[in-house]
């Protein structure tokens, strides 16, 4: 593999000025139709190749020359490596105006040269200026001897966040000569360009904005909290380096100034879980013990403890631990208020079958003996959506390979214990970070799940929906609508059998359901797709405008108290994670005069009573939308409640009706919205349910005997960590179509990995500890 470090010589100094750090390179001064400044070599300055640099590292002797034996035009340029110990030598764009191409963080780039190569381990080589430094990005091709003039081509990886230019050219780690001529550098296709809107004129497609800032912390998890801020939470955020320092971070941000606040973070909370107490506070709970071992000895470790934030103080408040530890687990907000969360890995990397209880009014978790076991393993971020009668709904999306046993949905009674299968999810296998949503209006019970793939096998991600009516006397999912295709990366439109993991999924004020973000593949290939999903006609209304960022693993999107909706991360297969902030204004928020909430006689209701509020106009329908708290396509306690208008007066006074039913509406904070004849949604006033005066009754305690330990494999993540940092993923399986596997993780950013344990996958097929580097 060819690295530039510490301690680089430079062959041609050439007679303008390098970059100091913390200067940006400008534009490039190349045509527009290709990016590389003397492209043909055929510029000179003290007979050297302008633009163009030589770089040397290690015991070897390299030369750059100009030769007249071109390709094209009149002149192509050579390397040369004699004297060969060890290090290695390339030939690239110098650090300098005018020549380092300026790129686009986001996009793709199309490279292309002719050479020829005596040598067996020649390679096209990129580094990237991050805003501070030149450092090292990826290898891309390598390049057999070839006797005449061939072609190269390869395709940049997503330029990452926070780069502003490029170098690359062509390397040698060993003796031999190429010569090289005519680059080119495009701007790789891309989705086509979504439709301009502008205030005040309709815009069904609506509308996204990428922030003209970035989150200061890898946002894996996201909670609207009761004052309108949100909490992102990274803890180690998925970056073992950052795990093997001790540091963990959480950050609060208002949407309204921009600001954030960094708040002290006390333990590991990276994909814990979490849910909003009736008070208004955020339970998390579980986390991070460790990452897998590079050698399969053990895989991720859950944690038992557990903390409630408090928005008042900004700050997390330990509570009692949890009986066993949990990473990846669910947490469902129950109709008395109390948290039931099962799921998830262990202390031990196992399988953790406690059924874990939150009592809401004795602020503990119960112990076992407190609750009803079933012991069973439910598996990873197992989507439990609260049914009316007060049991658990298992949807089917969960995070992580196969489904559960049997027919991958239930229904599980957890005061009892008893689970029952639901029938009729499509391929339950492929329903890996699907999203499921309990549809507008809540008290008509239906769940919608949508997508999923299986980051173990790695299909290309499925189009279907499922959906199921609860109150049937026999519940059964039955096939939806096909999720709407989206766009690749590369501009291309999927193929008609694709679909998306990695889903959001928005209930908005309008009733209607925004879904959007997605991949094809675990932590690559994402797709760019966004509709609306109307559960009146249950039907998608494709074509609403496309998030420009890629959002795939670790992406969430969620809903803003004014109507809009934010996205956050994405976390590809190269360790990289994407901070940009993209917020949606759906097509309401480009209606004229839209309607409001003026007052509101009392914030704190109780389930069963009547309310009033005062409007500025007549309305058509009010309701309730819990915040959301959301990590990994799923927020099981997401929910819009109608409160049915039972007195209008003249003078904007409108009077609602609460649910009597807390399993509905369980008790927490709620977004209040009004919606005009037009559909069209006011901005949130926050109330708050309270519990009902006699609650549902807690979980009772069974006899269930608990099992042996329930094995989990260590690359549960579709993950093997036999390369690299321990934070980058080489799939265990590569998608089908893939021949050239190292072709395919050089495109990703993922050429030239250090093989830490073995080499499963033989990408090391030169033996230099270097997977998919120079001559593999």
């Amino acid at each position: 593999m060819i690295r530039r470090t510490a301690g680089l010589t430079l062959g041609l100094l050439l007679p303008t000025m390098i970059f100091a750090a913390g200067v940006l390179p400008p534009a490039s001064a190349a045509a527009p139709d290709n990016l590389v400044a003397n492209p043909g070599t055929e510029k000179l300055a003290d007979g050297q190749p302008e633009c163009w640099q030589l770089y040397r590292r290690g015991a070897n002797t390299a030369e750059l020359t100009s030769t007249r034996e071109a390709h094209g035009g009149r002149r192509a340029m050579t390397l040369t490596v004699s004297a060969y110990t060890d290090g290695d030598a390339k030939v690239m764009m110098a650090e300098q105006a005018g020549c380092a191409p300026a790129v686009t963080p986001g996009l793709r780039y199309d490279l292309s040269l002719w050479y020829r190569s005596t040598a067996a381990a020649a390679s096209i080589t990129l580094f990237r200026y991050d805003g501070t430094q030149w450092q090292y990005w990826t290898e891309l091709a390598n390049l057999p001897a070839a006797a005449k003039y061939t072609e190269a081509t390869a395709r940049t990886p997503v330029v990452p966040p926070g780069t502003t230019g490029v170098q690359w050219g062509v390397g040698l780690a060993g003796a031999g000569a190429v010569t090289t001529d005519d680059y080119r550098m495009n701007e790789a296709g891309k989705p086509p360009e979504n439709p301009v809107c502008r205030p005040g004129k309709r815009c069904p497609t609506g509308a996204w904005e990428v922030l003209p800032y970035q989150s200061p912390v890898r946002g894996i998890h996201a909670a609207l909290l009761r004052t309108g801020k949100v909490l992102l939470i990274a803890g180690s955020g998925n970056d073992t380096g950052e795990f093997a320092k001790g540091r963990f971070s959480t950050t609060l941000y208002d949407p309204r100034t921009g600001a954030f606040t960094s708040i002290p973070t006390p333990a590991d909370l990276f994909c814990a879980g979490h849910a909003q107490l009736p008070d208004g506070r955020l339970l998390v709970l579980g986390g991070n013990a460790a990452y897998p071992a590079a050698d399969g000895s053990h895989g991720y470790k859950g944690l038992r403890v557990s903390y409630v934030f408090d928005p008042a103080t900004n700050s997390y408040t330990r509570t009692n631990d949890m009986n066993e530890g949990h990473w990846y687990p669910s947490a469902t907000v129950l109709g008395n208020g109390d948290v039931l969360s099962v799921g998830g890995l262990n202390e031990r990397s196992e399988g953790a079958v406690s059924t874990e209880y939150f009592s809401a009014a004795e602020q503990r978790w119960l112990k076992p003996d407190e609750v009803t076991q079933t012991y069973r393993f439910w598996g990873l971020y197992p989507a439990m959506i609260l049914t009316a009668d007060g049991k658990l709904f298992y949807t089917g999306s969960h995070v992580f390979g196969d489904g559960q046993p049997g027919t991958g949905a239930s229904l599980y009674d957890h005061n009892t214990g008893v689970v029952t299968d639901v029938p009729g999810l499509q391929d339950k296998d492929r329903r890996d970070q699907s999203m499921s949503v309990l549809l507008p209006p809540a008290q008509d019970q239906r769940v919608l799940t949508m997508g999923g793939g299986n980051v173990n096998s790695n299909p290309d991600a499925v189009r279907h929906t499922d959906i199921i009516d609860l109150t049937a006397r026999k519940p059964k999912y039955m096939p939806g609508p096909k999720l709407p295709t989206g766009y690749r990366e590369d501009g291309s439109v999927q193929k008609a059998h694709q679909g998306k993991m990695y889903v959001s999924a928005v209930i908005l004020p309008d009733g209607q359901v925004f879904e959007t973000g997605g991949a094809l593949h675990n932590r690559a290939d994402p797709v760019f797709e966004a509709s609306m999903y109307n559960p009146s006609t249950d039907r998608f209304n494709d074509g609403m405008a496309r998030d420009p960022v890629p959002r795939g693993y670790h992406s969430s999107a969620f809903l803003l108290p004014d109507g809009r909706v934010m996205a956050v991360g994405d976390n590809p297969s190269d360790g990289s994670f994407d901070n940009r902030i993209s917020v949606y204004s759906p097509w309401y928020l480009f209606e004229k005069n839209r309607p409001a909430i003026t007052a509101v006689a009392s914030r704190t209701w109780s389930t069963g009573s009547r309310q009033k509020l005062t409007v500025d106009r007549e309305i058509a329908e009010v309701a309730l939308i819990r915040p959301a708290a959301v990590t990994h396509s799923s927020d099981p306690n997401q929910r819009y409640v109608v409160l049915p208008v039972t007195d209008e007066d003249d003078d904007g006074t409108v009077e609602v009706q609460v649910t009597d039913n807390p399993n509905i509406a369980p008790p927490g904070w709620y977004m209040l919205y009004a919606s005009d004849a037009r559909g069209v949604p006011s901005a949130a006033q926050w109330v708050k349910i309270e519990a009902p005066a006699a609650a549902p009754p807690r979980a009772r305690r069974t006899a269930a005997v608990r099992p042996p330990a329930v094995p989990v494999p260590a690359g549960v993540d579709g993950c093997l960590r036999s390369y690299g940092n321990g934070s980058q993923c080489v799939p265990r399986t590569f998608p089908s179509m893939v021949a050239d596997r190292c072709g395919y993780l050089r495109e990703r950013g993922l050429g030239g990995l250090a093989v830490r344990a073995g080499d499963p996958h033989g990408l090391d097929r030169n033996r230099d500890g270097v997977a998919c580097g120079a001559g593999d």
